[in-house]
């Protein structure tokens, strides 16, 4: 435990909100017992207040595919990225449906929030214990905290059933079409070709930032067809022909550039989903809307091991 929670040494540079927000979230991430809570929590109440406030228009699509692999690696969900909570939408299929090999669940955020405000450290715990995890430094004195989660979440993906939903924009995309995504940043690529991670393209579209807002939309009759969220998650990308080269910042740039890609790929299909589900042609019997799939009460608990 006293290897998990360690600060790097520039820890001093950190403020008492960080410092105790990093050795929270490394209990709850990095320790047997913070693991054994941390699933439980995420499995019970956080799983259950997300299908509260999205599931009825939350509508998948690749995602038998996802429960039928058997990987023996982590894996990584590369996601577009438009609003704060689109990770939740992937946490919500992966448990809902029982996944079976999905043990544990991470997903690394820029710090200037969750590690750096006192509600954001509240929100972390209270709503997703402490799973936004580890944090994303901003300023170019903290780089030792940020190659040390580079370093952490490669190490994580060594481990089959860990599963790491990261952003290869790095941050919001707040343009006017939500179909269009910023240049790839190169950690995404540096963690795949150092963790050989399997690496799911994933687009998505239909959440907004405001919170209360969606969670109202979430109970008005007709939501399905007239602003679905709907989840696009796609095949494994093939990388192994960067994957054999040796590791450089240039190849992590162009890794990158083949996740953004490939989610980009799953684009057109998640309009054309859109406009049948506005032309009633998806309906609400469909197995694809989320909360019509029964919950697997098998992985319901908290896992051995």
């Amino acid at each position: 435990m006293a290897d998990a929670v360690a600060l790097p040494e520039a820890s001093d540079d950190l403020n008492r909100i960080e410092r105790l927000a990093v050795r929270l979230a490394r209990v709850a991430n990095e320790t047997a017992m913070g693991h054994r809570y941390q699933d439980k929590f995420l499995r019970g109440f956080t799983y259950s207040l997300v299908r509260a406030c999205l599931g009825q228009r939350s509508l998948f699509e690749g995602l038998d595919d996802i429960i039928a692999l058997n990987p023996d690696r982590g894996v990584v969900f590369a996601t577009n990225h438009r609003s704060f909570f689109d990770q939740f939408a992937v946490l919500l299929g992966l448990y809902l449906t029982g996944t079976p090999w999905c043990r544990t669940i991470r997903f690394p955020v820029r710090s200037n929030f969750f590690y750096e405000r006192p509600l954001g450290l509240v929100l972390n715990h209270a709503i997703a214990a402490g799973v936004m995890y580890p944090p994303i430094f901003r300023q170019a004195e903290r780089a030792s905290f940020n190659k040390d989660a580079l370093d952490r979440i490669i190490k994580m993906l060594a481990e089959p059933g860990v599963v790491i939903g990261l952003h290869p924009e790095g941050t919001r995309g707040k343009g006017p079409d939500p179909y269009e995504m910023l240049p790839a940043q190169p950690g995404i690529g540096q963690i795949a070709l150092n963790s050989k991670a399997i690496i799911i393209p994933v687009f998505m579209q239909g959440l907004s930032n405001d919170f209360l807002g969606d969670v109202r939309d979430n109970y008005k009759p007709g939501i399905r067809r007239q602003r679905p969220i709907i989840v696009m998650m796609g095949k494994p990308v093939d990388y192994a022909h960067l994957a054999s080269q040796k590791p450089r910042p240039a190849l992590y740039k162009k890794c990158a550039d083949l996740v953004r890609d490939k989610i980009l790929e799953l684009a057109p299909r998640e309009r054309e989903l859109r406009a049948q589900c506005v032309a009633g042609e998806i309906f609400d019997d469909d197995p694809r809307w989320i909360v019509n799939r029964p919950h697997n009460a098998l992985y319901a608990g908290v896992r051995a091991g």
